[in-house]
């Protein structure tokens, strides 16, 4: 299935995607199954940036998100170091 990102808005699939889901609390959904309202942004610390500057997480769930760019970079470098391992 494909999602659209928040920041670049191309539509990739969820695995090329990290989803942030806004139920009880606003938080990074690693495996996917989380229940709430859910919205997309890609892997990369390009696209998390650009969605912070865009306040794509604050458009999509109408709250204030601030807090979740800081967890997705943390998620991205973790990503990325995985990778080169």
């Amino acid at each position: 299935p494909k999602r659209m990102c928040v920041a670049c808005r191309e539509m990739k699939e969820k695995s090329q995607l990290f989803k942030v889901c806004a139920g009880d609390e606003i938080q990074i959904d690693k495996l996917g199954k989380m229940p709430g309202r859910g919205a997309y942004v890609c892997k990369s610390s390009k696209c998390i940036d650009l969605a912070e500057k865009k306040k794509g997480f604050e458009r999509a769930f109408k709250c204030d998100c601030r807090h979740i760019y800081e967890k997705l970079r943390a998620e991205a470098e973790k990503k990325k170091k995985k990778c080169i391992l």
